[in-house]
């Protein structure tokens, strides 16, 4: 944990920006594999730890905004939990760690929230993602599940990514921390990888060097041949000679802070030809892209430069015809770009995605419904302070190239004779994680190897 100050300090700020009413914070509770006490990891929530900072389950964080007091509720063990867990600290030593010298029992929370209803006063909470906090919810505000997510408090959830968008020096080391441990993840692959290994055994290796820094992987592991999939989980394929493999990786400290990186390398020794070419227009996008980190610049329009960037390469290579910029504006770098540019990065991977997209990456700006652009989960203008990474990628989707060229789709700018002949290559990409800076932005962690020349000199490591 921090410092109990920080967390005094976050909650004292978020009573301030809320008008009125208790603000609450469910906790999570152990989330069963196949019985009740075989259970996941268990992960506090984000914004519970964000403003508490206690990773026991099944707490509940309550601040007053009029009075400014904070309390945490639950129920402490008996001798029957004791004998399987050993000693635990109470709720109430617990809750002295963040500032808070106010405690009580689950029946204590459901009195205080029966006087507050009572009273007319607000009960105001986040958008749940579980199904148990949608029954705590039906059990203590009389709450439908169906109904959870249009009464959560919009004045809430904008007060809180209005403290959890801006990252402090204290988070930013800690974050740190993350992107180093997920480097050494990457490096770890590239020096691993082989011919005649499976998938399976690098996203082990990789999730091993998560475990050992004692936290955990911040998101599931994608290490794949497959990498035109965007979010590949599947690991049962086993490497060849001549193919890429892509892996995207994370670490997640203890204290819960993520980082987020994708690497791209060949089976072999070196990349063929063909893989050279696309990978360094990837590259090249992916370059143009951390050029223009800064203040004041919408996200939107260094996606929209990325994707220009993919287009240009695609052009010099043949996929591509007509005028680029028109190209873009139809939508017409999807057929290999897909996806978003970056998110924002913190406690979560994608930071806050739980509180609404269009609030925490659009400062609740109209979305695009276009394919491609859709996809973007950042777009708003850049403000020092931001955590955010950068991950253009080039794909070739089998089914989406089969798709556009049936509907005839986009034929003005597409070279679908050129396209056919790549069905089988698959994808790749580099993510890299970025601060914003009062005047431009910084590498957040160590260099991972991404040119051409330095991916290949690390995969000769392993042979």
């Amino acid at each position: 944990m921090f410092s109990k100050e920080t967390y005094i300090k976050r909650r004292q700020k978020l009573a301030k920006d809320v008008d009125k009413g208790l603000l609450l914070f469910i906790g999570n509770t152990e989330s069963p594999m196949n019985y009740t006490d075989n259970t996941y990891r268990f992960r506090q929530d984000s914004s519970f730890l964000y403003f508490f900072g206690l990773k026991h389950p099944d707490l509940v964080g309550v601040v007053d905004a009029e009075s400014g007091v904070s309390s945490v509720y639950g129920d402490d063990y008996t001798i029957d939990h004791i004998v399987w867990m050993g000693n635990q600290p109470t709720i109430a030593e617990r809750a002295t760690n963040c500032g808070v010298h106010k405690t009580g029992t689950t029946a204590d929370l459901l009195a205080t929230l029966e006087a507050a209803k009572a009273a007319g006063r607000p009960i105001h909470f986040l958008p749940v993602y579980r199904s148990e906090s949608k029954i705590k919810l039906l059990e203590w505000l009389n709450i439908q599940p169906s109904e959870v997510k249009e009464r959560a408090s919009l004045e809430l959830v904008l007060a809180v990514i209005k403290q959890r968008n801006y990252k402090s020096e204290e988070e930013i080391i800690e974050i740190e921390k993350a992107v180093n441990t997920t480097v050494e993840m990457h490096l770890a692959a590239m020096r691993f990888a082989r011919p005649g290994l499976t998938e399976a055994q690098i996203a082990a290796e990789v999730e091993r060097i998560a475990l050992a820094e004692d936290g955990a992987i911040s998101f599931p592991v994608i290490a794949t041949i497959n990498g035109q999939t965007l979010h590949n989980h599947y690991h049962g394929n086993t490497l060849k000679d001549g193919e890429l493999f892509l892996l995207d990786a994370g670490a997640e400290t203890s204290m819960g802070y993520a980082g987020d990186m994708s690497s791209t390398f060949p089976t072999g020794k070196s990349f063929t030809s063909r893989q050279k070419d696309i990978y360094q227009v990837a590259l090249n996008s992916h370059e143009k892209a951390i050029s223009m980190l800064k203040p004041g610049v919408a996200f939107k329009e260094i996606y929209l430069e990325s994707a220009r960037e993919v287009m240009r390469g695609m052009k010099d290579l043949g996929f591509v015809k007509g005028n680029i910029d028109d190209a873009v504006a139809c939508g017409a770098h999807a057929m290999f770009f897909p996806c978003g540019l970056g998110h924002m990065m913190g406690l979560d991977v994608h930071d806050m995605e739980d509180l609404g997209e269009q609030y925490v990456g659009y400062h609740n700006e109209a979305k695009s419904t276009q394919f491609g652009m859709k996809s973007l989960r950042l777009a708003r203008k850049l403000e020092p302070g931001f955590v955010l990474t950068i991950e253009p990628g080039i794909y070739f989707i089998p089914q989406l190239i089969d798709k556009w060229k049936n509907e005839k789709h986009l034929l003005e700018f597409l070279n679908f004779d050129k396209l056919e002949e790549y069905k089988d290559f698959g994808g790749c990409r580099n993510e890299e994680d970025f601060l914003i800076t009062d005047t431009g932005y910084r590498l957040l962690g160590k260099p991972l190897p991404k040119t051409i020349e330095d991916v290949e000199k690390e995969r000769l490591k392993a042979f």
